[in-house]
């Protein structure tokens, strides 16, 4: 089939890159403009541009609407256009012209975990399994009719990140499999059930604020979900002047139930641990992320930066 393959972050190109060693033929890639980024906030490709453009493959970045982009596609000729994490609404119009439709991969077993972070919002929760959904847009929040499903079990250990890059792995090859399939007339699209639906909204800077009243497992699912980003942190103690503490970025924790005498938020430093107290039991840092310094490990932190807020006393996060 001619394919017109749309995405924009990393996750999507392991799916570019096996459709392009499919059978089938990506004539195009829509995706994202350039958008700046870090300190110098120069305009940089996504990452699927750049896998894009190493295959020689024709790259569009225009904002999918109006009459125009239309018939752009339309001129194309494609038969089907799988989407992986694109970042734009389809309008009817547009979803209306590849003759077997567009055939999103989302990373969860729908109707669970519908919207932008169902990952993350699986790790949160402290689900056991999740998996990836191919499935046709319509114009709702993903809820179109399913193709085909995968499963991935979610380690005790994994953060977002770790588990993304699995489902993108493996959600590859249900891509093409599904594609396949299509070509194929084998496929039945179903209907997706109306029960067990959830949904995982956007996650914000606010919601990896670390809450040290929280039982320590909550603690280590929230800083593990939003692990690489974007990213857990807390706030130091604030100064005798009242100045609010600055940020500390926080990479995974480990929970220890054996230490039960902290109270949350409260730090005690050994020559090789740093116990922060929660609700239950602590947890024992591991890097720490000063601001507007690089990350490292959570002892030496104490052993320096971080040596007055240890000996203080003070808990972190505002004695929460």
């Amino acid at each position: 089939m001619r394919l017109l393959f749309a995405g924009t972050p990393e996750p999507a190109v392991p799916a570019l890159r096996a459709l392009i060693d499919s059978d089938h033929e990506v004539v195009a890639v829509l995706t994202r403009a350039d958008a700046r980024a870090g300190r110098g906030r120069r305009l940089v490709p996504s990452p699927v541009r750049v896998a894009a453009e190493e295959a020689g493959l024709e790259v569009i970045t225009d904002v999918p609407r109006g009459e125009e982009f239309v018939a752009r596609l339309r001129a194309l000729e494609v038969d089907a256009a799988p989407v992986v994490a694109y970042g734009h609404l389809l309008r009817p119009d547009v979803l209306a012209v590849p003759r077997l439709g567009w055939v999103n991969l989302h990373f969860s077993v729908l109707p669970a975990w519908r919207g932008a972070a169902p990952v993350q919002h699986a790790v949160l929760a402290g689900d056991d399994v999740t998996g990836a959904t191919t499935f046709l847009l319509d114009d709702g929040m993903d809820t179109g009719p399913v193709l085909g499903t995968s499963t991935e079990t979610i380690r005790p250990r994994d953060t977002s990140g770790d588990l993304l890059g699995r489902l993108a792995t493996s959600g590859a090859g249900l891509l093409v499999a599904t594609l396949d399939a299509l070509e194929a007339g084998t496929l039945s699209p179903q209907p997706q059930s109306p029960d067990g639906a959830s949904y995982a909204p956007k996650i914000t800077a606010e919601d990896a604020l670390v809450r040290w009243d929280d039982p320590a497992l909550a603690v280590d699912r929230r800083v593990r979900a939003v692990t690489p980003a974007p990213g857990a942190w807390t706030t130091l103690p604030a100064s005798e002047e009242g100045t609010p503490g600055a940020r500390l970025g926080l990479g995974p924790v480990r929970p220890r139930p054996d230490v039960v005498d902290l109270a949350p938020g409260q730090v005690r430093a050994g020559k090789s641990e740093v116990l922060v107290g929660t609700a239950t039991h602590a947890v024992e840092l591991g890097e720490v992320r000063p601001v507007g310094k690089k990350p490292m490990g959570a002892a030496d932190w104490a052993r320096g930066a971080g040596r007055d807020v240890v000996e203080s006393g003070a808990p972190l996060g505002g004695a929460r």
